[in-house]
């Protein structure tokens, strides 16, 4: 019962995880960006592009994980369990480079940060409990 919950909980969370990309994950008040709206960072957009887009790949990792959480075959939920720990590795990675303080400025953290780490720390714990008809260990 609880890994039937859990399983819906990881393809919501994959859901959440592209969403979150489209929230904004940091406002920095730096005098030297000119406009108001260019201080708000999301996935998709950070000033003159200093941090990238990390959102294209965070979005094609979360992809193929609710692809394959969706697969019953053993070595889907294997790949799964790697690409769900890349991606919290790689969530991690952006929480420290757009929250992390430079030039004693530092930027205050929004939803869509902390949205991106937690369901990215729900897709791991689903994928480390597949759902499995018939599968014994």
């Amino acid at each position: 019962m609880a890994l039937r919950i859990l399983h819906w909980l990881g393809l919501a969370a994959c859901i959440a995880l592209v969403i979150s990309c489209f929230l904004p994950w940091a406002h920095y008040t730096d005098p030297s960006i000119p406009s108001e709206a260019e201080r708000t960072f999301t996935g998709f957009f950070s000033y003159q592009n200093y941090y990238g887009r990390p959102a294209k790949l965070l979005i094609a990792l979360t992809a193929v994980i609710f692809v394959f959480m969706l697969l019953p075959k053993v070595w889907a939920k294997r790949t799964n369990l790697f690409l769900a720990a890349l991606l919290l590795a790689y969530a991690i990675t952006n929480y420290i480079r757009f929250g992390s303080c430079y030039n004693n400025l530092c930027p205050d953290r929004l939803v869509g940060l902390y949205l991106l780490l937690g369901s990215s720390v729900v897709i791991l714990l689903a994928a480390m409990f597949p759902k499995m008809e018939g599968f014994k260990v």
